[in-house]
């Protein structure tokens, strides 16, 4: 392990139980970058470890963002536990950016898998967990399966694109104009060749604003299928049929690259793992719902696949 690690590490014992007692829910930094939970069940030596990555935009350890709570990272990690298998879950570095002068110009995806990848190294050198698996929801899945190449015993994308970020926002546009469409992939192209762009639509200003554009580079690089076809590991992709944000078809093509890789679409399942049996207007509104339930068949798929891992 880095010896910057072993010197930023800082674990603040706060615990929290669940009803049982069965649970143990602790503060732990990795670094000046990482703030996290630690959720791990009472009593048990070696359990298996999954490390939880959140999506895009500034989503926190729960898997809350702005004017959306949802809790479904920290309901998820609570299952887990209870079911014998800790987790780490963790803010993205974006939290920290006033606090460490960090511009968004400066800011680079590069930056979020070396996050995954110090966690990964932090929690490797503690030799106490029997598997470390990193699972990845959205953005969060194509940063894991990257950051778990020769490091991480198993992986799982949990609703994660097929095709780089490039192709999924101007299908996104698409939908809704044509002429945004258009004029977005135009300007993805001017960004690919040159390193930024200003031939964009003021309508797309907060998807092409001079200070993302450089995130936006180091972010388009990466194609997930030939990301996920490096890994040598265990596989899990799992995907809701009522995913309004990222379309089955996206796990479909993450499968294809990676044969050996499980695949499983979940009945009437929304990208914040909540079962939806309405609308659409049913859809969205659950992601500011913390109290409903995670869809009933997510928690036993994850345990059975984190349990079978060799």
């Amino acid at each position: 392990m880095k010896k910057h690690l072993v010197i930023l590490a800082i674990l603040i014992f706060n615990f929290g139980f669940s009803q049982n007692d069965s649970i143990i829910e602790s503060e732990l930094a990795i670094n000046k970058f990482i703030d996290g939970t630690l959720t791990t069940p009472v009593d048990l030596e070696h359990p298996n470890l999954v490390i939880l990555i959140q999506g895009s935009g500034p989503t926190d350890r729960n898997g809350n963002g702005f004017m959306m709570k949802n809790n479904g990272s920290k309901l998820i990690a609570k299952e887990l536990a209870e079911n014998e298998i800790a987790s780490y879950r963790f803010d993205k570095r974006i939290f920290k950016m006033n606090k460490l002068k960090i511009r968004e110009e400066e800011l680079s995806f590069e930056d979020f898998i070396q996050d995954v990848s110090d966690i990964l190294d932090y929690f490797k050198a503690q030799d106490k967990y029997k598997k470390i698996i990193v699972a990845g929801h959205s953005e969060g899945s194509l940063i894991g399966m990257l950051a778990a190449q020769n490091k991480a015993d198993a992986f799982i994308s949990l609703a994660g694109a097929g095709r780089s970020i490039d192709h999924i926002i101007v299908d996104q546009l698409a939908k809704q104009s044509p002429e945004l469409a258009e004029n977005s992939e135009n300007a993805f192209k001017e960004i690919k060749e040159r390193g930024k762009t200003s031939n964009y639509n003021p309508l797309l200003q907060s998807v092409f604003r001079p200070s993302v554009q450089p995130f936006l580079k180091s972010w388009m690089k990466y194609n997930p299928t030939e990301e996920i076809a490096k890994l040598n590991i265990p596989v899990l992709i799992i995907n809701g049929s009522f995913d309004i944000q990222v379309d089955t078809t996206e796990a479909n093509l993450l499968a294809e690259a990676n044969p050996n890789a499980k695949l499983v679409i979940l009945d009437k399942m929304n990208h914040v793992f909540r079962k939806i049996e309405g609308d659409n207007l049913e859809n969205t509104k659950a992601y500011n719902e913390p109290n409903r339930p995670l869809h009933p068949e997510l928690i036993p798929i994850l345990v059975d696949f984190i349990k079978s891992v060799k």
